[in-house]
């Protein structure tokens, strides 16, 4: 077989596809490959440069392919759709993973530690829990309406109503036990919850630069630790206005024949971090909206006379992304004093 300089693998449960290419960009390689003839086949074979698609698995796959010996490149899903020739199968995405790695310009996702998908696991845990308490609360709230029953907003008017629901003697019997359950599980998710979130903070007290971030206003150390744990390598970005693209917070662009369009945010990235920076700078923002905040930029004051609150905040938690950006990168800690015109609010 000729020497192989480039392979792309579409990855599965079970099957993976192979498409290797020779130094003349020629087909030597088209082979599919059961789980473990695939990790036997990696095992023996010289080091070469394989492409696979960033997915679910794909970086197990490249910390064990790159113990081979081998360079292993992770490529965004998006990247390599358009080099898909025709039609939607192993063979092709495997050919188009191949086609792909080798653009100069294409830009691929760091692989990640072992350890840091556990972090990312304890923060993609502690979301779920967030949701399936807020759909439980709901839940009882609509429950106890239906029997007149109602609360204020808030998580934390839920016990109080179960409380209530307990005491109220008119119910029927059955009513009362079922809401019991409801409040038992509601209980039971607190309890884990807390316990993630001790996890959580651990984790943020251990890592010195997530402790940096949370000095920013706005960020706190939810926030600082999901900055740690969604970033995958700050220096990998040439900006931090590239680094807020990234997470989403940027307009898109519709520019066309020289007249340039801006329209709403792109919201690409990671949900939960972009949500985490605009609540985070919402909140921040009603401090100074109701003056407590002092030390008020004239740019945040001048963009709230103009500017509906909503996006007041995206544009705020843009900036809050590249002074984090900037505090990864350089490994300074945040100064009050030498804040950019746009962020001296509310220290």
């Amino acid at each position: 077989m000729e020497q192989i300089v480039r392979i792309g693998m579409d990855t599965s449960k079970h099957v993976f596809q192979l498409h290797g290419v020779n130094a003349t960009e020629d087909p030597v390689l088209r082979k599919k490959l059961r789980r473990k003839e695939m990790v036997a086949f990696f095992e023996k074979a010289p080091p070469t440069v394989i492409a696979i698609e960033a997915c679910g698995g794909s970086h197990h796959w490249a910390r064990l392919l790159r113990s081979f010996g081998h360079e292993v490149k992770l490529i965004p899903p998006q990247f390599v759709k358009p080099y898909v020739k025709r039609g939607k199968n192993d063979a092709a995405d495997a050919e188009a993973l191949c086609e792909a790695m080798s653009r100069p310009t294409m830009r691929f996702v760091p692989v990640k530690t072992a350890d840091h998908q556990t972090a990312l696991m304890l923060t993609g845990m502690r979301d779920r829990l967030i949701h399936n308490r807020t759909q439980l609360g709901n839940s009882i709230r609509g429950y106890a309406a239906e029997f007149g029953l109602t609360a204020a907003k808030g998580i934390c008017k839920i016990e109080p109503l179960l409380e209530r629901i307990a005491a109220d003697e008119r119910l029927p019997e059955l009513a009362r036990e079922l809401f019991a359950l409801h409040g038992a599980e509601y209980a039971q998710l607190q309890v884990r919850l807390g316990e993630v979130d001790t996890k959580l903070m651990a984790w943020h007290r251990a890592d010195e630069c997530s402790r940096r971030l949370a000095q920013i206003p706005g960020v706190g150390p939810i926030g600082a630790s999901l900055l740690m744990m969604k970033t995958p390598t700050p220096e990998g970005f040439r900006s931090g206005r590239h680094f807020a693209a990234w997470i989403g917070l940027t307009p898109k662009d519709h520019s066309t024949a020289g007249k340039v369009r801006l329209g709403v945010i792109t919201r690409a990235g990671d949900e939960a971090l972009r949500s985490t920076l605009v609540v985070g700078a919402t909140a921040l923002l009603r401090r100074v909206r109701d003056g407590r905040g002092r030390n008020s930029s004239p740019w945040l004051l001048d963009l709230l006379k103009r500017k509906p609150p909503k996006l007041v905040a995206v544009a705020l938690a843009n900036k809050i992304a590249r002074i984090a950006w900037k505090m990864m990168v350089t490994g300074e800690a945040y100064r009050t004093n030498a804040v950019p015109p746009g962020m001296a609010c509310a220290a």
